[in-house]
C-alpha cells in the first residue's frame, strides 16, 4: 500500500465535505431576511397531475420589487394548488391569488423572528458539521483498514492527520457561513 491509496480516501472525504457545504449554502438561502427571492420557494412542491413537481419547474418565479414575489403558472389550472402548497409549507408567507398569478408580499420580520431564523440558520449549520464528521470518521476508517492490509503506520497517521485538516477547514467555513447569515439575518 502506498500514499497514493490513502490521497484517494482523503480526496473522496474533501469531495463529500464539499457537497455539504454545498447542501447548508443552499439550505441558507431559503431561509429569507426580509428580502423577497425565487430561492424562498425552493423545495415547495405541489402534486401536478399526480407528480410532486416543485413550483420552479411549473412556473415563473421573479421578483416585483424587494418586498413582492410573482408567480406565473405556465398552467392556470395549477394556480390553486400552488397557493395551497405555499401554505401549507409553513415559511410565514402569504400567497394572494388574482386568477392570474400568485402574488406573494414579503412581511418586514419582527425581532423574534429573526432570532427564529437565526436559531434555523444555527440548526443547519450544525448539520453539515455533523456530516463533516461523519465523512472524517468514515474516512479515518478507511484508512485504519488499508493500515491493517499493509500500510505503513507513518503513512496512516499522516493520512488522518491530513483528513484532520480537512474537517477543520471544513468547519471554518461553515462557521463563517453561517456568522455572514446570521449578521444578514439581524440587520434590520
Amino acid at each position: 500500500m502506498t500514499k497514493e491509496d490513502t490521497q484517494l480516501y482523503i480526496d473522496q472525504a474533501s469531495d463529500l465535505m464539499q457537497k455539504a457545504i454545498d447542501h447548508l449554502s443552499q439550505e441558507l438561502n431559503k431561509i429569507r431576511a426580509g428580502k423577497a427571492s425565487p430561492a424562498m420557494l425552493d423545495g415547495i412542491r405541489f402534486d401536478y397531475y399526480g407528480s410532486d413537481t416543485p413550483i420552479n419547474q411549473a412556473a415563473n418565479i421573479s421578483t416585483q420589487d424587494a418586498k413582492t414575489l410573482i408567480i406565473q403558472p405556465w398552467d392556470k389550472g395549477t394556480l390553486g394548488l400552488i397557493e395551497k402548497s405555499i401554505l401549507a409549507s409553513n415559511i410565514g408567507l402569504t400567497p394572494m391569488n388574482d386568477g392570474t398569478i400568485i402574488r406573494i408580499v414579503v412581511p418586514s420580520l419582527s425581532e423574534e423572528r429573526r432570532k427564529e431564523l437565526v436559531k434555523r440558520a444555527k440548526g443547519e449549520a450544525e448539520h453539515a458539521k455533523v456530516s463533516i464528521r461523519n465523512i472524517r470518521r468514515d474516512a479515518n476508517e478507511q484508512i485504519k483498514k488499508l493500515q491493517k492490509e499493509s500500510l505503513a503506520e507513518d503513512l496512516a497517521k499522516n493520512a488522518e492527520e491530513e483528513i484532520q485538516q480537512l474537517t477543520n477547514n471544513f468547519i471554518v467555513k461553515i462557521d463563517k457561513m453561517t456568522q455572514k447569515k446570521e449578521e444578514e439575518l439581524l440587520k434590520v
